[in-house]
């Protein structure tokens, strides 16, 4: 907690907007605020329901008045947006999404798990240059140029997913190429995505529209949290990151002035999505599943993936009524628990929640017939909403037949009790070894100038930058809402203590050039690079531990690296260069190096990019191992050292 800022607790700028029941809401300032709201507050007191609803739609009124009907809408491209109810955030390199073993992507694999755990995706954002751009002069679009990634897109669309690409604005200090525009609109074309995720931005400028519009007619443009109304026109989705809702569940503004508008709710470093889920099954939109940030593990508890398996059939299946049906927000207010009421064709849905700790049985008012969709009956008179859950029924007319889709739903739905362990599933990193070594070993004894690294204890304390990354375990940022300055991106320490039971030899100086080019002479690989002085660069992680094995050594771990920096005959070849490290961890989902050394790289320009510049010898960066090649780097080197534990 910093100037009175508590981490845990929304700011102003994240809570939901009051409707004024007793002013104009259609111009001058009242309108500009609800224009602006997230949310909008629902009323505490049911007597104000019907003034509350004639504001709302007073303002939606005079909004489109204003800005304009959102006409591309009505182009059938754009039509696919409105039912893309769950989307992924898919770091590329994610170990279900990419098999580190046999070095290919796997898209069917992380479908499957996505099917299991939450009823299946209707969109994937590959995320694929942030947090490692910036360790090089490579661009946001060299991280997308990978073999097999067009392929696995295809995979992706043959099953129904939406693909959506990232774009990061922030991306001005790498190496240049066309204009972004024109960069991403190709890459676009080669992944045939069908939307673009717009990192940092609320919105696109209108000429980056339409570049896009011509790469992809109908393409999904969706920004990073709050939309403006009048953008709501070219971009069919929006991202409600960090919306706070009120007491009472509200209405999303962004849906409410346009239904076929696609929001997706998500607070990444929540450990409780059960908000989140009330408001997207109130309001009729989507959300986020982001289980890996960063690199950082903060996946769903059980309570909360059973709750989107319970909710996707019905958005799915009867999407009609989410987008075409008469909305009636807050159609039951009976706390603790809340509905929305959606009509077409004289059938309505209403979707309950429940925001108490307990399940509640609620009884439905008289008149019709009531069909439950997540548990067994048929004319029910009350339905029960579990825990923190939804629920679901559907009123037909007495003497009228169920609607078919209704049946389907309803079979989808009858294996998907709640759940109600809402406990958080932990993941722990774990230190990797080194693969064994099959491959050629160097014919003569040669070793280079070392310091030892003395038997004992060692206590160290590492200096790092608190990316988002985090360092070896756990989220930097459990349960906050947005991390701020200076909690985000501050430097900070930790103790490790390191126990070395043989004494080790660490190489004083980074292997050269010439030396590498010798073993890759061993391989019958050929490189041009042979400078006695120079550091070797541009190797793989697998490479620099295939070195060091063919030397007879291996790579230092970080903490001996750092206890050998201490010596001084311990140096940097010129210029300086991130030395890789023994230290591959994996928590099943994310692999990860910890570098060490800094370069004489920086790119400049954002706080964004990775750590650049040559830094003191307690200092670590954690890099998101990436594969197929993409970790080798012209900012990046490695020493060796042997021992007895070598």
């Amino acid at each position: 907690m910093s100037g009175g800022f508590d981490p845990l607790v929304p700011r102003e700028i994240d809570r939901p907007t009051p409707v004024p029941l007793d002013v104009d809401v259609t111009t001058g300032d009242a309108a500009t605020r609800l224009d602006d709201a997230k949310i909008f507050i629902a009323p505490a007191d049911p007597a104000d329901l019907d003034a509350w609803r004639a504001q709302l739609t007073a303002w939606r009124e005079g909004a489109r008045a204003r800005h304009g009907a959102p006409t591309r809408y009505d182009d059938p491209a754009s039509a696919w947006a409105s039912r893309c109810f769950t989307v992924a955030q898919v770091w590329q390199w994610d170990e279900l999404f990419f098999d580190f073993e046999a070095q290919r992507f796997t898209p069917e694999r992380f479908l499957a798990d996505a099917q299991r755990r939450f009823g299946g995706l209707d969109g994937i954002v590959l995320w694929h240059a942030y947090p490692v751009i910036g360790i090089d002069d490579r661009n946001q679009w060299d991280f997308y140029a990978v073999p097999g990634l067009a392929e696995a897109a295809e995979v992706l669309h043959t099953a129904g997913v939406a693909v959506f690409v990232d774009y990061n604005p922030w991306d001005v200090g790498t190496r240049r190429a066309g204009d972004d525009a024109t960069e991403l609109a190709a890459t676009v074309r080669r992944l045939g995505a069908d939307g673009v995720f717009l990192d940092t931005l609320k919105k696109a400028a209108p000429d980056l529209v339409a570049a896009l519009d011509a790469a992809r007619p109908g393409i999904g443009l969706e920004g990073e949290s709050k939309l403006a109304t009048e953008r709501i026109a070219d971009h069919t989705l929006s991202w409600a990151q960090w919306f706070a809702d009120s007491e009472v569940p509200g209405v999303l503004r962004a849906r409410w002035f346009e239904r076929r508008h696609m929001q997706h709710h998500i607070r990444r470093w929540h450990r409780d999505h059960a908000e989140e889920l009330r408001s997207a099954w109130l309001n009729g939109v989507g959300v986020m599943v982001w289980e890996v940030v960063f690199g950082v593990w903060v996946g769903w508890n059980e309570r909360d993936a059973a709750t989107l398996r319970r909710m996707l059939p019905v958005q799915r299946g009867l999407h009609r009524w989410l987008v075409e049906g008469e909305w009636t927000p807050l159609a039951v207010h009976d706390a603790p628990v809340f509905g929305s009421a959606f009509a077409l064709d004289g059938v309505t849905l209403l979707c309950l929640v429940n925001t108490s700790d307990a399940d509640v049985v609620h009884e439905l008012p008289g008149g019709g017939r009531y069909v439950p969709l997540h548990q067994p009956g048929d004319g029910v008179s009350s339905v029960t909403v579990p825990a923190g859950g939804v629920a679901a029924v559907v009123r037909v007319p007495a003497d009228a037949a169920v609607p078919p889709i209704v049946d389907e739903v309803r079979a989808a739905l009858l294996t998907e009790p709640p759940v109600a362990d809402a406990s958080f599933p932990h993941r722990q990193a774990r230190r990797l070894p080194a693969p064994a070594w099959t491959g050629p070993v160097r014919d003569d004894a040669e070793e280079p100038r070392t310091v030892t690294v003395a038997t004992g204890t060692h206590v160290l304390t590492v200096r790092f930058r608190a990316r988002e990354t985090g360092m070896y375990e756990g989220a930097p940022y459990v349960d906050e809402w947005k991390p701020l300055p200076p909690r985000l991106h501050d430097q900070r320490t930790l103790e490790r203590v390191a126990e070395v039971p043989h004494p080790v030899r660490v190489a004083a100086a980074e292997v050269s050039e010439a030396e590498y080019a010798r073993f890759l002479d061993a391989l019958g690989e050929h490189t041009d690079a042979r400078d006695p002085e120079l550091p070797a660069t541009g190797m793989t992680f697998a490479r620099a531990r295939a070195y060091a094995a063919w030397a007879g050594g291996r790579l230092p771990t970080e903490d001996e690296w750092q206890v050998a920096a201490s010596d001084p005959a311990f140096r940097r070849r010129m210029p300086e260069v991130w030395n890789w490290t023994e230290s591959e961890h994996s928590d099943g989902r994310t692999r990860f190096v910890m570098l060490k050394g800094g370069s004489a790289h920086r790119s400049d320009g954002s706080d964004w990019y990775f750590d650049g510049g040559v830094q003191a010898p307690e200092f670590a960066a954690k890099l998101l191992l990436p594969g197929l090649g993409q970790d080798a780097s012209p900012s990046i080197g490695f020493r060796l050292c042997w021992g007895e534990n070598a």
